[in-house]
């Protein structure tokens, strides 16, 4: 069988993709301002289910992009999402990007209480004295924790990402941050993971980007 390749040259690779994406999603209409991290996650899995998937609530992105302008860090739950965000555009806003799933005080923490060290590294959070976004692609019991810090009245972040990818309380868990009075953009579901959540933290950064 004869395959025939795009001669696309590497720094057109990603534009032709989002060019693929536009036509295949055709007629549909996206929210303006949710459509550029609907793309860019689509773009990242290649994966139109995110259509259904991504829940988002009122204003959520926008005020994420408010929050990435005041200079919010970002707080995530591996070092995969972490490399995963433009940490360039994020510094020029003021920001940075944490991941406390390797400290040796999470660590010690989380044997003390019995608790996983994402639950001991949203506590570690929680004492940061910035505007904090959580980027959740990996660990429920991130989100779990999350929930009960706010709900307690102890933590109000800026915006949660809840896109944990798998099987065993991943449902559960972003149901409950989605009955949060919180801003929040969760993939219901299974699906999922850390590059999901990189890819909405780059597109709300873009965005705070001025158009050229």
């Amino acid at each position: 069988m004869k395959v025939e390749l795009q001669n696309v040259l590497p720094e057109e690779i990603e534009k032709r993709s989002f060019e693929i994406i536009g036509q295949e999603l055709g007629d549909i209409q996206l929210d303006p301002i949710e459509e550029p991290v609907i793309k860019r996650v689509i773009h990242t899995t290649a994966d139109f289910e995110y259509l259904e998937n991504l829940k988002f609530s009122k204003d959520a992105v926008l005020k994420g992009i408010e929050a990435l302008k005041k200079g919010a860090v970002i707080v995530t739950d591996t070092q995969m999402v972490r490399a995963g965000i433009n940490k360039s555009t994020l510094e020029e806003l003021g920001g940075e990007a944490f991941c406390y799933m390797a400290d040796a005080d999470v660590a010690a923490d989380a044997k003390a209480k019995g608790t996983t060290r994402a639950t001991a590294s949203i506590d570690k959070a929680a004492v940061l004295e910035k505007p904090v976004i959580f980027a959740i692609g990996n660990a429920p019991t991130a989100l779990v924790r999350l929930y009960e810090l706010i709900k307690e009245g102890r933590l109000k972040p800026e915006l949660i990402i809840g896109v944990p990818v798998g099987f065993v309380n991943v449902v559960e868990s972003k149901e409950l941050i989605m009955e949060l009075d919180v801003p929040y953009i969760v993939a219901k579901g299974r699906k999922g993971g850390s590059n999901v959540a990189a890819a909405i933290c780059n597109a709300m950064l873009y965005q705070c980007k001025p158009r050229t």
